[in-house]
């Protein structure tokens, strides 16, 4: 028997609510890890940088490295967990780089040193498009950007503890069993991506219709409201299904440069947050640890925040906009000459929650235009593109810091965040910015 507006209402917000209590604790575990891995190169720097053959050119490289293993393999990576499944593919990728990232405590040069970073941003490649396309078989349009900021927060997370971890095995772990306290920072922070790697296949549910756990009236909910979300797309002309529709399509395009800009901000943080925390604050690494989580704490309430208003207002083009443009200010006043330490951190905090709120709400925009292999290809093809910042950003710092100084190097990532935000925000007229 149909149920009153009320009661379907209810019903509908009890079953995404089971469904994200299900699902988003253990992506949100497997991303913290992922993130961790990827970036805790910015912390073992501390400890590399007495190593008689590393430098910051060494480090800009192989940081920026791991990116282009990553775009090699994102698109496929991605269409083959479409057709294989999340639980199989998501369990290849964690083991992958779990065993990578621990592997990390042999380099001893910069060619194994780039070698070992490329081979970890192929092992990696997949895993994020792939998650976020896995939402998309679970949660339409309305929910997405709140579940994706959920998921996302991992990265906050990842700064919040990972932060303090690294600072503390730096500080108390050299000399181990013979091993340098970078060497340990690798190896204890990657083991744990191949344990919970090889628990995901029991724990992860390919789609709702294979869900055990879902009753039957649930499963019809979450078909009907993706059908129907399906049909929006067709009827407003929304007829990308094949990965070719993707990589033709001008809005795929225009997301990639969006991105590419907000994934500068980010990675520029990532990687260089450590380094500007101790030019500040202190060289004490513990010390360091803890001034880093700081930022990332304050990210975490605030994107999800964002997030929720968008979701809730359907409104994306002015809070991914608005919160880049938020963050290129942010930056470039972190960036001044002789401003007290209190404000650098102020000003860092707002800048990451301005990154990460635009990098949560802007994954609403190419899922609301794309559909089944043209979804997998083109969420890929957006990642992989706009993290080749991650291959651009560390250079381009590097290059700043070193020609001018860290001041200067915030500002050209301040300009980089400013430019996503206009391309956001004036592109009114065929972009994906109309999208709601």
């Amino acid at each position: 028997m149909p149920l009153n507006p009320v009661a379907e209402d209810a019903f509908s917000a009890a079953t995404y609510r089971k469904v994200a209590l299900r699902l988003i604790p253990l992506l949100f575990v497997c991303y913290i890890l992922a993130y961790l891995d990827r970036v805790n190169v910015g912390f073992a720097k501390l400890g590399l940088k007495v190593e008689p053959w590393f430098s910051d050119a060494v480090f800009a490289t192989g940081s920026g490295i791991f990116f282009i293993g990553y775009f090699l393999f994102e698109v496929p990576g991605n269409i083959i967990l479409h057709r294989v499944g999340a639980r199989l593919w998501i369990a290849r990728i964690m083991i992958g780089w779990g065993v990578v990232s621990a592997l990390m405590s042999v380099s001893s040069s910069p060619a194994s040193f780039y070698t070992l970073r490329f081979l970890l941003g192929i092992a990696e490649a997949g895993f994020f498009p792939g998650i976020i396309l896995y939402l998309t078989y679970w949660f339409p349009r309305e929910h997405r950007a709140r579940m994706v900021a959920l998921f996302m927060t991992a990265i906050t997370l990842a700064g919040v503890l990972g932060s303090p971890l690294s600072g503390w095995l730096l500080q108390v772990s050299d000399g181990w069993h013979g091993l340098k306290a970078w060497q340990w920072l690798f190896i204890i922070e990657g083991l744990p991506s191949v344990l919970v790697g090889v628990c995901v296949p029991f724990l992860l549910t390919d789609r709702p219709e294979k869900a055990a756990w879902l009753s039957a009236d649930e499963k019809r909910l979450l078909h009907d409201r993706l059908e129907a979300e399906e049909r929006t797309k067709a009827a407003q002309g929304h007829h990308n299904h094949r990965a070719s529709d993707a990589l033709k399509s001008p809005l795929v395009w225009l997301c990639c440069l969006i991105y590419f800009g907000i994934v500068v901000g980010l990675y520029g943080a990532s990687f260089w947050l450590p380094q500007i925390v101790e030019n500040t604050f202190t060289k004490d690494k513990w010390q360091i640890g803890l001034y880093s989580a700081i930022p990332w704490g304050v990210a975490a309430v605030g994107m999800v925040l964002v997030s929720r208003h968008s979701d809730r207002t359907g409104e994306r083009r002015r809070h991914i906009g608005l919160s880049a443009l938020i963050a290129a200010a942010a930056f470039a006043i972190s960036g001044l000459p002789g401003l007290p330490p209190a404000l650098v951190m102020v000003a860092l905090a707002i800048a990451i929650t301005g990154v990460m709120s635009a990098a949560a709400c802007f994954w609403a925009l190419p899922t609301a235009i794309l559909s089944g292999t043209a979804a997998a290809a083109g969420i890929a093809w957006i990642n992989s593109l706009g993290n080749l910042a991650g291959h651009f950003s560390p250079e381009m710092v590097a290059w700043l810091k070193t020609k001018y100084n860290m001041g200067m190097a915030l500002n050209g990532i301040a300009v980089m965040l400013a430019f996503s935000a206009c391309l956001v925000l004036f592109n009114r007229h065929g972009s994906p910015a109309r999208t709601k």
